[in-house]
């Protein structure tokens, strides 16, 4: 099988070259029993490799359990794991199977394993060395041929050195590695995730697949997609979906896509700029900027007329001199046209919170 059929049979999308070598390894490991620990992001698609692992191995024909343990309560996830008897412990109302044991033949997924207590380490060691547990409440040894793939999206040495990691698991784990590079570092797949996902999107909800426009395609590039794939299958999805003039432009997108805000301040008066940490959205920097300096224009027509009426007059050196709550309105006024009266939006531009918006909404009458 070609690394091509390979992505095609278990979905793993990208062209770059880091994911090609990445399937690869995956290819060459699946046909193993070592265990794997999968790195990334949230959003990556460290599941669609664990799927692909076990898909492509020998032990394809049984069954791959999949156990979130971020997700399970910690004072029921060793129950969860290597089951119980009856009348083992309050609500035991009968014997149970574990995971380990549903698994048995097959593969079993821990995701997000850094999220597993201390506690549960040790034992989870002892299955991968010896292949043996005993259920809670039992006095009898089980047996189990089981493959080990493991996922976290937070960097596992790191949380061996603060100590909330055992090293002896980390390194039975750690056999092989598979670091999934986020979407911002390989930008030469953005585009074609747009287009499968766009494509799959509009086919099974039987719609005509809209255009996207050149501004739209370049913010789309441009942004940095802290949420990975999962972000960006979601953002053509709802953009399609709300979609009725069968062309995706930037006003589509924008809303969408989550924004990190910064306030500066300059003489004491508040700006507001969009400014994303790895990757700057241009058309909406432009877009504030551009309302920004009608702003900063206006208030400075006020102040040389002298309009006491409106807040605003000149000191005796010329200067500009700007009462502090007309600015404040002026700032919400604006995020609100900015946003299209999104309150949420605009409570983000303004780095408050709603319910402070809200407040000056009605103090300042603002409708």
């Amino acid at each position: 099988m070609t690394i091509k059929e390979f992505q095609e049979k278990y979905g793993i999308l990208g062209t770059s070259k880091r994911i090609k070598d990445l399937v690869d390894i995956t290819m060459q490991v699946a046909q193993s029993d070592i265990s794997v620990l999968i790195h990334g992001e949230s959003g990556v698609g460290k599941e669609v490799f664990a799927r692909a692992l076990h898909g492509y191995s020998r032990r394809s024909n049984k069954q791959m359990v999949n156990v979130n343990c971020g997700a399970i309560p910690e004072g029921i996830l060793e129950s969860e794991l290597f089951g119980h008897k009856k009348g083992s412990f309050t609500g035991a109302v009968e014997d149970r199977k574990g995971y380990f044991e549903i698994a048995d033949g097959g593969t079993l997924f821990l995701d997000e394993i850094a999220e597993m207590p201390l506690t549960t380490q040790v034992k989870l060691l002892r299955v991968l060395e010896t292949k043996e547990f005993m259920r809670i409440g039992s006095e009898t040894v089980t047996r189990v041929d089981v493959r080990i793939i493991a996922a976290s999206n937070k960097d596992l040495e790191r949380e061996v050195n603060s100590k909330r990691f055992r090293k002896d698991l980390y390194f039975r784990l750690k056999a092989v590695t598979i670091n999934i590079p986020p979407l911002r570092d390989r930008k030469e797949d953005i585009s074609s995730l747009i287009y499968y996902f766009l494509k799959q999107y509009c086919k099974a909800n039987n719609i005509t697949e809209p255009k996207i426009t050149n501004r739209a395609f370049e913010l789309l590039m441009d942004y940095s997609w802290p949420g990975n794939i999962r972000e960006l299958k979601n953002a053509v999805e709802t953009a399609s979906a709300l979609n009725r003039s069968g062309s995706l432009d930037v006003g589509d997108f924008a809303p969408l896509l989550a924004q990190h805000q910064q306030v500066i301040e300059n003489r004491n008066l508040p700006v507001h700029l969009n400014r994303p940490p790895e990757s700057v959205d241009r058309e909406m920097i432009y877009r504030a900027l551009i309302e920004i300096k009608k702003d900063l224009i206006e208030l400075k027509d006020l102040a040389l007329r002298g309009n006491k009426d409106n807040g605003s007059f000149s000191n005796a050196e010329g200067e500009e001199v700007v009462a502090l709550d007309k600015l404040e309105e002026k700032a919400i006024r604006n995020a609100l046209r900015y946003a299209k009266w999104n309150k949420r939006t605009a409570s983000q531009l303004l780095n408050i919170s709603e319910r402070t918006l809200y407040r000056k909404i009605k103090e300042y009458g603002i409708h």
